[in-house]
């Protein structure tokens, strides 16, 4: 059983002061929540600010939630949609022409449930270029998921995905593969 009066977040593990995460979760609520749907610029601009790293044309909707910026990355022409949370303890890459669509969560962060200390930890997530995660899927910590694969609604991925292929389920499985029209 652990012991949460030991728990202890690492030394530089948020990347920044907490005064400059308090003032992100801040811009976040005020600027960036609120904003109309089409203020696209607006959003990159914000993010941007905050050291994302985000490509040409990105389409961020205002519900997005993302927890440190300057631990994200997002290729060109890329969608994140309504209600998507980045969970960016550790980095998030995002291919160029990916679409993470609504209510997908990807959690870069867990805790060790075997120690006392139930320390935390982050392991990096990188979705590939031309992917598709539908909506509401779930991405652990530390997955890659290759090049214009797609995960289907409701999914939850813990390992490694291919490229060019389908996964549908939870824990997701290889169902088919992609082929280009």
């Amino acid at each position: 059983m652990h012991r949460l009066s030991s728990h202890r977040i690492p030394k530089g593990f948020r990347g920044k002061s907490k005064l400059y995460v308090q003032l992100w979760w801040f811009v976040q609520a005020i600027f960036i929540g609120p904003s109309p749907q089409v203020f696209y610029g607006w959003r990159r601009f914000w993010l941007r600010l905050f050291g994302a790293r985000i490509g040409k044309k990105v389409l961020i909707r205002p519900s997005v939630k993302i927890t440190y910026p300057w631990k994200v990355f997002i290729g060109d022409y890329s969608w994140i949609g309504d209600n998507v949370v980045l969970y960016s303890l550790g980095e998030i890459e995002i291919g160029s022409n990916t679409v993470i669509s609504q209510k997908s969560y990807l959690c870069t962060g867990s805790h060790n449930y075997n120690k006392k200390t139930f320390d935390i930890f982050a392991k990096k997530i990188t979705v590939g270029n031309g992917c598709w995660l539908a909506t509401d899927v779930f991405v652990a910590p530390g997955i890659n998921i290759g090049d214009g694969a797609v995960i289907g609604a409701r999914s939850s991925v813990f390992k490694n995905i291919e490229i060019n292929t389908i996964n549908i389920g939870s824990p997701t499985k290889h169902i088919g593969n992609r082929t280009n029209a």
